[in-house]
């Protein structure tokens, strides 16, 4: 009863919103025609109100959870966990339709921050000052983490120095080291050539932060497009070394993740401040317990004023379904999906 009570009442307010701007349609352009429209100030608050329900509460009360239409951005890096993501929430619920956008991070929160989208996916969580302007705006971000991903080093199918020093590697992104004999004298390859996603990209953005870099980087560092160009580039030189996002060559169900993966060698790295010789590869159990040095966390930041389709993504995302699918993507999910077995006595 109290259902149906709700949903007489969204048609009595929706038929009223409908009659309410139909009359005033031509009143106010008849105002404007002969310069009184600077009478609408006069229009009692409540009504005013009223009209501004009329353009919103409509909108809202078509989008739930489970249905609308929605654009999200996320950051490119993570666009093969996004895609399947989107894929099996939309063929779950048909009548959402979620169109994703991939841009390097430095737009993606630009977007976020222009209102251009309600939802992004990104690995930067927002500072304090966006945050605090967001608020003078009356616009409240909620962050949810859902997984974790790392940074993989790749290098070419012929470069044998699959295994470096978290120690060389600092000393490659500051400039004090820049060929390959530097890292192993027996090494036949000239020049190192670093080659990352995009200037404004959050996998550069990482090492900057990590290494305290605020200067440009040194000048054997090449930005191409994206991740796919970074892979392909490496695949070709054999002087490269490439920094991916290792969700891109990790989706043992996706066959284009596993040639990239035939394409290159993944480079192993040891812990800062360790000199046991030992080495973590970007692999689930490495980046769960943090053995691999390079990882960081995946956002989803909101900024929907209501419950709709945005909202409903999130927490598909961070349900047992969405996380089952981060840990197929080759990735840890934030939540682990946790299997009971039971032992008979």
């Amino acid at each position: 009863m109290t259902m149906r009570i709700v949903t007489n009442n969204q048609k009595i307010i929706s038929f009223a919103c409908q009659k309410l701007t139909s009359f005033l349609r031509f009143p106010v352009i008849r105002f404007k025609e002969h310069s009184f429209y600077r009478h609408l100030r006069f229009l009692p608050a409540g009504l005013l109100i009223l009209l501004y329900s009329c353009k919103g509460g409509i909108q809202a009360d078509q989008e739930t959870p489970t249905r609308g239409n929605i654009r999200i951005t996320a950051d490119e890096s993570f666009k093969p966990l996004i895609d399947s993501e989107v894929f099996a929430f939309t063929h779950l619920y048909t009548n959402a339709k979620i169109k994703a956008q991939y841009k390097p991070e430095f737009d993606v929160i630009n977007d976020f921050m222009n209102d251009s989208v309600k939802v992004i996916v990104t690995s930067k969580k927002l500072t304090e000052d966006q945050i605090r302007y967001l608020r003078d705006t009356l616009v409240v971000a909620r962050t949810v983490t859902v997984a974790y991903d790392a940074l993989a080093l790749v290098i070419n199918r012929n470069n044998y120095d699959t295994l470096l020093k978290y120690d060389d590697i600092k000393d490659i992104f500051l400039g004090k080291k820049k060929t390959w004999k530097e890292l192993d004298p027996k090494s036949k390859l000239g020049n190192i050539r670093v080659i990352f996603d995009n200037t404004k990209s959050g996998n550069i953005r990482y090492f900057k932060e990590l290494y305290d870099i605020h200067e440009n980087l040194p000048e054997n560092f090449f930005a191409v497009n994206n991740n796919e160009e970074v892979v392909n580039f490496v695949s070709r030189n054999s002087d490269a070394l490439g920094i991916i996002s290792v969700n891109w060559i990790s989706d043992k169900d996706d066959s284009t993740g596993m040639g990239w993966v035939k394409k290159v060698r993944v480079v192993g790295v040891s812990k800062p401040f360790f000199n046991d010789n030992t080495y973590y590869r970007p692999d689930q159990g490495w980046i769960y317990d943090r053995s691999y040095p390079f990882v960081r966390e995946i956002y989803l930041i909101s900024r929907e004023s209501f419950t709709g389709l945005g909202s409903g993504f999130i927490q598909w995302v961070a349900s047992d379904r969405g996380q089952t699918i981060v840990l197929k993507s080759g990735l840890v999910p934030a939540t682990m999906p946790i299997r009971l077995v039971q032992v008979k006595k």
